[in-house]
């Protein structure tokens, strides 16, 4: 992406931090399969990545297909995502495992997820031995952190939005979640899902989560505070005044 703004780095006597030291162990994701939602936010530089499922498919038009995932986590991956990740789908074991397969052999950066069902995770296990990277999803409940953990699983998802749906405290639930993880020693991420709001993201965020996965509707609040928007329109209001106050001061009196 920085290559499309002009190439090399600026040379500075004290180097700036690089983005990585910044970002910390902060990844967030764009939760969506619309190859156009791709374009006008991942330039912004703040996703690590895409996330889809055969719902976000259905909903974008997009074939559930070996194939055409190939093709989104290609236009992904053009516009700087560094991990794409897409969801096994099929009736039993052997039909997730061997879909999940095929999905991890599209790219090395390709996460499979596979939902907390019995014969999901028994599929992620079998996955994780193969050296396919898993996420698991649907997570609902703080023990299927545990049981994501144990089946050796990169990341799991759990849906704050839908577990407060559901009269469950989501936030309380997520946070739990998290302790989980940090209690085992594990490096498994907790990824949150259903995210309603750039409220609940800052919320969870204060608690210690550090990986989400937003809709573009959410992606788009968080570059589009109201009160932002005025003040940086107020400066340029300032900078544009300042500006042509200079140029009528140009001319010397002799």
């Amino acid at each position: 992406v920085a290559e499309a703004w002009g190439g090399g780095q600026i040379a500075l006597s004290q180097p700036a931090p690089r983005g990585a030291e910044l970002q910390g162990s902060s990844r967030l994701f764009l939760d969506t399969a619309d190859v156009a939602e791709y374009s006008v936010h991942l330039p912004l530089g703040i996703f690590y990545g895409v996330t889809s499922n055969p719902t976000l498919l259905e909903r974008a038009g997009v074939e559930c297909s070996v194939k055409a995932l190939r093709e989104l986590a290609r236009a992904a991956f053009s516009l700087g995502a560094q991990e794409f990740m897409c969801q096994a789908w099929g009736e039993g074991v052997g039909d997730l495992v061997e879909r999940g397969r095929q999905l991890a052999a599209i790219d090395a950066r390709v996460v499979v997820k596979v939902p907390l069902t019995a014969a999901g995770v028994q599929a992620a296990a079998v996955l994780t031995r193969l050296g396919v990277r898993i996420c698991t999803t649907a997570c609902y409940a703080p023990h299927q952190v545990f049981t994501s953990i144990a089946a050796g699983a990169e990341y799991v998802a759990p849906y704050v939005g839908r577990m407060t749906d559901n009269g469950v405290d989501g936030v309380a639930a997520v946070a739990s979640m998290n302790k989980i993880v940090a209690g085992s020693g594990s490096r498994t991420r907790v990824l949150v899902a259903s995210v309603r709001s750039a409220e609940i993201l800052g919320n969870l965020a204060a608690l210690g989560c550090n990986t989400f996965t937003i809709s573009p509707q959410i992606a788009r609040e968080l570059v589009g505070d109201p009160a932002t928007i005025k003040a940086a329109a107020e400066f340029e209001e300032a900078a544009r005044r300042k500006q042509e106050n200079s140029r009528g001061n140009m001319g010397f009196s002799i």
